[in-house]
């Protein structure tokens, strides 16, 4: 199967109640635990890739490893840019193969978010690319993306009809209450369902985006700081939350900090009770597989997406 864009996925998603999980990858054991529990449990994916990635794998390694995971397991997959923050970014990604391209800019003012999202979504288009947008600032940290609890602000559902209208853009990312990085809410998690069921209410059948959307797993967090970390108060949104919001309008979760948690979890406790060890196959596999584990376990109980690959 070759490279296919989030359009039916999400068509598929939303008559179905559930959601597709969009998971960010910057190497080649993240790929491949990933990909091996999307094909155990039979789902569709978005692998997503930041600027951060790019930097880091470069963009022909990182396609070179998505084309061979297509190969390795069958499943319909989508390659998607994560926070595209200029129309440069977005450009480079669709001439290098990506099916789906996010462009961020809600840093702008809602006149200038219309006019450059626009200009991205008429170039995707052409090529057959689809693009999301985003309405709205989640606060956190990821990448070089950062904004403080001040300069956040949910999405105003009586913008959501005019931008959708006036851009053209395939999905829309709102912010309701999520953030980015592993320390999202002081005490108990609040996400606002109400503007999802007015945005859902406004926009009947248009699929919408949750991002920040890791749980920030305890079991990796206690471990973290076992072996020698430092995440006093690390939260997440309960995974009970996800669901609830997959079953609504969402049909693209965002998940990246749960694979970094994940990843660094299992070294941690590798080495802790391996000091010997310096073969990096010895350390990696273990964290692959844990990886593998928790995607598993999101594809099935949080995003309820399993058994579905067969419909591509």
């Amino acid at each position: 199967m070759a490279l296919i864009t989030s359009k039916k996925m999400f068509e598929k998603a939303y008559k179905g109640g559930y959601a597709i999980g969009a998971f960010n990858v910057n190497n080649m054991e993240i790929i491949q635990g990933i990909t091996e529990a999307a094909k155990e449990a039979q789902a569709p994916l978005i692998l997503q890739v930041s600027a951060g990635a790019r930097k880091y794998a470069k963009h022909v390694y990182l396609m070179k490893l998505i084309e061979a995971a297509i190969e390795d397991t069958g499943l319909p997959i989508c390659v998607h840019l994560d926070h595209g923050d200029s129309f440069e970014i977005c450009k480079s990604c669709i001439d290098g193969g990506f099916t789906s391209v996010m462009f961020d800019g809600s840093h702008h003012t809602f006149e200038d978010n219309i006019k450059e999202t626009k200009r991205v979504v008429e170039y995707a288009h052409e090529r057959g690319v689809v693009v999301e947008a985003e309405l709205g600032r989640l606060a956190g940290v990821e990448d070089d993306i950062k904004v403080s609890k001040e300069d956040s602000s949910y999405t105003d559902p009586d913008e959501v009809e005019e931008f959708v209208s006036k851009t053209g853009v395939d999905s829309l990312a709102i912010a309701i209450g999520t953030s980015h990085g592993a320390y999202k809410f002081q005490g108990e998690a609040k996400l606002r369902f109400d503007i999802l069921e007015e945005v859902q209410r406004r926009l009947p059948g248009f699929p919408i985006v949750l991002h920040g959307a890791s749980s920030v797993i305890p079991e990796f967090v206690e471990k973290i700081n076992k072996y020698g970390g430092k995440m006093p108060g690390a939260q997440g949104v309960p995974e009970e939350m996800l669901r609830k919001a997959a079953s609504m309008a969402v049909c693209k979760i965002n998940i990246d900090s749960d694979l970094r948690l994940a990843m660094t979890s299992s070294i941690r406790e590798h080495f802790a009770l391996n000091p010997d060890h310096f073969d990096p196959r010895q350390y990696l596999a273990p964290a692959r597989e844990n990886i593998k584990q928790l995607v598993k376990n999101k594809l099935i109980h949080v995003l309820g997406c399993d058994n579905t690959a067969n419909e591509y």
